[in-house]
């Protein structure tokens, strides 16, 4: 899936080359675009010559590239990992894989293809800064930093606490997430390559942290590391941890309003108070898609909850990612779908596990099909839907695509939502983007504040200008499949409401949408019904 790096200055060849990637970065730069590349430095492929020469031998130069140690051994004499930390994707396993060349075991946290790098060795570091200037070189404008928090690790290696009751290994995410030197190695990135370009974005990928404190250092504007980070907060509202150990990426828990608005809320807060800045998304190629995610993406309602969305992220403070397919209102794959429709490592591994620990129970592996079904990254990374055509033109007719194409693009793909006149997702959005750049000092740099802040089915907020105007707009979301009313707060004054997910047309010229009311200020709102205004 692109993440086991074999080599980190040449493009895999079915991809191109690097001569296509200069002549991309030089056409997006003729329409005033840039070119973000992701740094995956946290581990190689087991197939990268640095790997394979520190595997050779425990002599090797480049040994303690990686990260080594020395078995424990049971009663009987066999070798057993050096702590019962799992692997993250799926299995229950060890994240310690035994090498019977030099009859030692390697950290690999994510599968036994990803070895991790050793970063507490200075001459690895240097190789990653090497690779940061050999792309900035030839013109990318920044890196999104895959997983750049799991660098640092605790080096004495503890075996973690035991949160999943009958599992032999457990999560170890508290000793190798944030470790002790992860400042340390960000500190010394900036200084030793990214201050030495101009203008160079950064955005780090970091699960398994929450600690406000922690966050703000790596962020902040003029003391912090990186410009932003992914915080996985929002995207994990309905995780839990099940019956399945280990399931808490696949896991589908209840959530409502009130659970959102919090962590919205607490991220906005958190950053304008203290000079931070926030990445915005609702999905992306680790996520499920965000309607069939956060609303109800049956026929009826997907177009609606997309759009409810798309409020919510063009009218929140910070830099937005929009991931490809999200634009067109594209959902996750039927609930029919066989199994070996799956691809992604993180799936295959998980039906595995539900296999071996509940052989021939049929009601086990429907929850877990429907778990797939909800919350399995293949939902995001099925082919793009451009047409209506074979393979909805991600490829031609004839030829059989890596994964199997959503079987809804004959009316969900790009070709059908651009047309000029379509009432679409895509140009819902198209709107709104030019709505938020319009208004950049409202929504991208202004203040926040809820409005309504115990409302059982709404979040709604208050974005205001950071200049001096102090221009102010208001945000409501319905965030539920029934109808319900929301009031305006006494003193709040007029509304001229510019954009609502049930509205096909823009308001903001002219009086506005009409929208509906009742004694006066009582808003009905329908399901995953969404509205902006601008208070005048």
């Amino acid at each position: 899936m692109g993440y086991d790096i074999s080599n980190y200055k040449e493009i895999y060849p079915p991809y191109g080359t690097l001569e296509d990637v200069d002549r991309l970065i030089q056409e997006l730069h003729k329409r005033d675009m840039k070119l973000v590349m992701d740094l995956v430095v946290n581990h190689t492929s087991e197939q990268h010559p640095w790997f394979l020469e520190s595997r050779s031998s425990l002599s090797n130069p480049k040994r303690d590239w990686y990260i080594w140690k020395k078995p424990r051994y049971d009663k009987d004499g066999n070798p057993q990992p050096p702590n019962n930390w799992n692997q993250i994707l799926g299995e229950a396993k060890s994240a310690w894989i035994y090498d019977e060349g030099t009859k030692e075991y390697y950290l690999a946290v994510f599968t036994p293809e990803q070895p991790d790098l050793n970063w507490e060795n200075p001459a690895v570091r240097a190789e990653v800064h090497d690779i940061l200037r050999f792309w900035l070189d030839r013109g990318v404008a920044g890196f999104r930093m895959d997983v750049i928090n799991l660098v640092s690790k605790d080096q004495s290696f503890p075996d973690a606490e035991i949160v999943i009751p009958g599992q032999k290994y457990q999560p170890g995410t508290k000793y190798f997430a944030n470790g002790p030197r992860l400042h340390e190695f960000l500190l010394e990135m900036k200084h030793e390559v990214l201050a030495k370009y101009s203008d160079v974005m950064t955005v780090g990928e970091m699960p398994f942290v929450y600690d406000e404190e922690e966050i703000v250092k790596i962020v902040h504007r003029e003391m912090g590391f990186l410009n932003m980070i992914f915080n996985f907060e929002l995207v994990e509202l309905d995780a839990k941890r099940g019956d399945i150990p280990g399931d808490f990426r696949m896991s589908v828990g209840e959530w409502d309003v009130s659970d959102l608005r919090r962590v919205v809320t607490r991220w906005q807060k958190l950053m304008i108070q203290n000079d931070g800045w926030n990445s915005i998304y609702c999905e992306n190629h680790d996520q499920p898609r965000s309607v069939s995610h956060f609303c109800d993406d049956s026929d009826e309602f997907r177009g609606y909850g997309s759009r409810l969305l798309c409020l919510m992220e063009t009218t929140l403070c910070g830099t937005l990612f929009v991931y490809q397919g999200e634009e067109l209102g594209m959902r996750n794959v039927p609930l029919e779908w066989e199994p070996e429709e799956y691809k992604d490592v993180e799936s295959i591994n998980f039906l595995k596990k539900v296999n071996e620990m509940f052989p021939g129970n049929e009601a086990r592996l429907q929850q877990a099909r429907k778990a797939l079904r909800a919350k399995a990254r293949d939902n995001s990374r099925t082919p793009v839907q451009w047409d209506a055509s074979a393979n909805a033109g991600f490829c031609p007719a004839g030829v059989t695509p890596w994964m199997r194409v959503n079987d809804d693009y004959p009316t969900i793909n790009a070709a059908a939502q651009t047309a000029e006149g379509s009432p679409s997702v895509y140009h819902f959005w198209e709107k709104q983007l030019a709505l938020r750049k319009k208004n950049a000092d409202v929504f991208v740099y202004g203040g926040f504040d809820l409005v309504n802040e115990r409302h059982p089915d709404v979040f709604s907020y208050v974005r205001t200008a950071a200049g001096a105007s102090g221009e102010k707009w208001v945000t409501v979301l319905n965030f539920t499949a029934k109808n319900t009313e929301w009031a305006l707060p006494e003193g709040f004054g007029d509304v001229k409401w510019v954009a609502g997910s049930y509205y096909l047309d823009d308001g903001d010229d002219g009086e506005g949408l009409s929208v509906g009311r009742e004694d006066g200020k009582g808003i009905k709102l329908r399901p995953w019904e969404g509205l902006l205004g601008r208070l005048v």
